[in-house]
């Protein structure tokens, strides 16, 4: 057979997959995170419908793909209906380079990371496609927080995995989880652990959440961005936001917690426990701070993650050059 035939069928058949993924990803997420609310705030959350409310989820998403689709007057028909297109679809694409399992990635490529943060600015172009043609201001302004917090935070989330790249000497995923141990204290978290607090960070100010969710803050810009989308364009932009917290959570189980190695039986179910202990940090976070200012966003940014993230580099830099 065709060589690539068989290569093309392989990454539809992990496209297929990472699909059911994302959405059964959303679903779960949905009603653990309202159930994680629920006991920080000392409330039950969720509980009416199904046992414990654990179908809630999914009535509400059949809730929302029955509505209709609502197009506020004098919007650019071609920029409102491409945003969720593109805040949806090419994070099919960065979920192939993600070693899940010792034998089990989508598309093995040398250079993945390059592929995963090449394909990541098509989030940011969603976000202003959406802010621009929905002609409001409070889209207009939502679309313009995110992009300069995309483009702040992505810097020192940049710098972070440079550090373990410069060390590893590989680009590719699988190389940096083979170059760790399968025990704890052999992972990248204990050698870098200022990149991994920058990476932290980073990746909750890249995904626009909570206290870092000034883009769509719901008390000063309604919902942002996403303000006139409803139906299955607001369910695009709600898969997208769950399916890049799974995604930047496995990168940094893949950069920094040894990928699917473990302490016994290496396999896909340390990749995703490790992922789903970060999502829940990224949940507990929510739920615990209040929301920052903008300039205050900004400026933890610029004013301490870079320049740690630069003198982390520089440090990493000098090691691997007097201890190759």
């Amino acid at each position: 057979m065709d060589l690539s035939l068989v290569t093309f069928a392989q990454i539809l058949v992990a496209v297929l997959a990472i699909i059911g993924l994302m959405v059964a990803n959303a679903v779960v997420m949905v009603y653990v995170e309202r159930k994680a609310a629920g006991f920080i705030q000392r409330r039950p959350g969720p509980y009416e419908v199904g046992p414990w409310g654990t179908i809630q989820a999914i009535c509400d998403s059949m809730k929302l793909l029955a509505k209709q689709i609502f197009v506020p007057a004098n919007v650019d028909w071609v920029l409102f209906f491409l945003a969720p297109v593109l805040a949806f679809f090419p994070v099919l694409l960065l979920f192939l380079p993600i070693p899940f399992g010792p034998y089990l990635t989508g598309l093995a490529v040398p250079d993945g990371i390059v592929l995963i943060l090449a394909f990541a600015g098509f989030g940011v172009l969603s976000n202003l496609f959406a802010g621009w043609a929905s002609n409001n201001k409070y889209g207009l302004l939502g679309a313009a927080r995110a992009v300069s917090q995309s483009v702040a935070y992505e810097i020192p989330l940049i710098l972070a995995l440079l550090a373990i790249i410069f060390q590893t000497g590989s680009l590719s995923l699988t190389e940096i989880v083979e170059a760790q141990g399968s025990y704890p204290w052999q992972w990248n978290i204990l050698v870098q652990p200022l990149a991994f607090f920058i990476y932290l960070v980073s990746l909750v100010g890249e995904t626009n959440r909570a206290p870092f969710d000034l883009p769509e803050a719901e008390s000063e810009l309604t919902a942002g961005f996403h303000t006139e989308y409803s139906g299955m364009g607001f369910a695009l932009f709600f898969l997208s936001e769950y399916a890049n917290m799974l995604l930047v959570s496995f990168v940094c189980a893949t950069f920094f917690l040894g990928g699917y190695k473990g302490p016994f039986l290496d396999g896909i179910w340390w990749t995703f426990i490790k992922a789903y202990l970060i999502m829940f940090f990224i949940v507990w976070i929510r739920w615990t701070f209040p929301r920052v200012r903008f300039d205050q966003l900004l400026n933890i940014n610029w004013k301490w993650l870079l320049p740690l993230g630069l003198i982390n580099l520089w440090i990493t830099a000098i090691i691997v050059k007097l201890l190759p």
